[in-house]
């Protein structure tokens, strides 16, 4: 993870740890339940603590999804998002607030607008990198080459099946972050599903890589400070998207300002 070109997520991480915090990165998915309602609700995510906004990309099977960001997913594509409005709305959040812009996405809806494309464009918005959970860096040739290009961050997952090589790898060939995923577990099996995802950021550590970011199924404040333990940056999605659903973009914020409360290390 180391090249001469900025990636604008690890200056985000790195100015939280300077700052004495964990980073904070907040999902959202693209056109939920509107265009204008996911800027809006995006913009209050960053001017209220959020370091890093991931903006996801309504995808037709979108199988690592858990049911409330499937929900809003479909939601959108229903109400007739296409791939091409991904690039507006990183334009309008990256003009009204600090964070770095990141896009999760199934590695198909790159591949069919032609990466380059998909990558000059998003470069274009202002967005700083995708996270891109059904991408292996062995069928990344032109994810590679455009994300050196552009400048864009490449952040891919591992976790807790990953062998010792596919860590390495994996660390290898992000820029930006190395994104750690666990298995959810049930309630009331935090400590066991907490000690799986510690594992998956030490292992990532120990392979080489300067940062790395999960997410637990955060819904308060002392899920952050617990992921913060060990951790570089605390990824929040579901307990976002539930309160744009509940209460609108106001209540992005809201709720942003309550969890990043657990972000402080000092």
């Amino acid at each position: 993870m180391t090249d001469t070109i900025r990636s604008l997520t690890a200056e985000k991480i790195e100015q939280a740890r300077a700052d004495g915090r964990t980073a904070f990165i907040g999902y959202l998915p693209a056109g939920y339940p509107t265009i204008e309602d996911s800027i809006e609700a995006a913009v209050q995510l960053g001017n209220n603590g959020a370091d890093i906004i991931e903006i996801g990309l309504p995808y037709s099977d979108p199988v690592m999804d858990g049911e409330v960001i499937q929900l809003a997913t479909a939601e959108a594509l229903e109400n007739g998002f296409r791939v091409a409005d991904v690039f507006h709305i990183v334009k309008e959040v990256t003009s009204r607030t600090d964070a770095a812009v990141v896009i999760m996405t199934y590695w198909n809806l790159v591949d069919r607008m032609g990466v380059d494309e998909f990558s000059r464009r998003f470069a274009e918005a202002g967005g700083a990198g995708l996270v891109t959970p059904d991408l292996v860096p062995e069928e990344a040739s032109e994810w590679f080459e455009a994300s050196d290009k552009y400048e864009l961050d490449r952040i891919f997952l591992t976790a807790p099946s990953s062998p010792d090589e596919r860590v390495k790898l994996t660390v290898d060939s992000s820029r930006g972050f190395v994104y750690a995923v666990s298995v959810m577990g049930i309630t009331g099996a935090r400590g066991e599903v907490s000690n799986a995802a510690e594992r998956v950021v030490r292992r990532a550590h120990e392979a080489g890589a300067p940062r790395v970011c999960v997410g637990l199924g955060i819904s308060e404040p002392q899920h952050v400070a617990e992921i913060g333990s060990y951790a570089d940056g605390a990824i929040v999605g579901t307990a976002l998207v539930a309160a744009l659903r509940d209460n609108g973009p106001q209540a992005v914020g809201e709720i942003t300002r309550n969890l990043v409360t657990g972000a402080s290390k000092k």
